[in-house]
């Protein structure tokens, strides 16, 4: 009697599983396009925050190479590249970057950078850093990202990418100096990389297809 009583429940209790894989496979497959949708807007206003939008006329969703070695973007996996292109002529490039030594871990962000080398923008995307501290990296939080617009590998010098404690020209947080000091030399490491690619990085293929995760 014990006996099929525990396989009876354990028929239920299958049946029940079975049920819910198959209610979360149809709900995903009938809102996959929704949430792309939504995940392709977040991406454009992401991007039109790093470069305004009269100032390109390309699909940038669709114009984007995959970075497949990222280690100097620090990242083991490849990053996205997304480029801006008037009349097909180079605007400027969005790049996916990631500081590895955030004080609680990895900083994600995208930096954009001008044709000539100009930082267009920088905004972080992902992060753990301690909330009231770290967090400022955050746009919505502080408007301490903003200062990157319009710097250069050559302003400041080099030497002055860094915090001001470690006597860069930027400023450190109150309490939070790791973070910001990881921020800064990333974003200073992606502007080496564009430097370095940036004919393969406009003229690269049109290979992104689907997330990196």
């Amino acid at each position: 009697m014990l006996a099929k009583m525990i396989s009876k429940n354990g028929l239920i209790l299958a049946i029940f599983a079975a049920v819910c894989v198959g209610l979360i496979a149809i709900t995903y497959y009938i809102t996959r396009d929704t949430i792309a949708g939504e995940m392709e807007a977040a991406l454009a206003r992401t991007l039109n925050q790093l470069v305004a939008q009269n100032e390109y006329n390309n699909d940038v969703y669709h114009d984007c190479t995959l970075i497949e070695d990222a280690s100097k973007l620090g990242s083991n996996k490849p990053l996205k590249a997304y480029r801006m292109r008037q009349d097909g002529e180079p605007v400027a490039v969005v790049l996916e970057s990631v500081a590895p030594n955030g004080y609680s871990g990895k900083i994600t962000m995208v930096v954009g950078i001008y044709a000539d080398g100009t930082v267009a923008g920088v905004r972080v995307t992902d992060h753990k850093e301690t909330p009231g501290l770290g967090d400022k990296i955050d746009a919505k939080k502080s408007d301490w990202i903003l200062s990157f617009s319009g710097k250069s590998l050559n302003n400041p010098k080099p030497a002055a990418w860094a915090v001001t404690k470690d006597g860069g020209q930027f400023d450190a947080f109150t309490g939070a100096t790791i973070t910001p000091r990881a921020v800064i030399q990333q974003v200073a490491k992606t502007l080496v990389f564009f430097e370095n690619n940036k004919q393969q990085l406009f003229e690269g293929p049109q290979n992104c297809g689907g997330s990196n995760d």
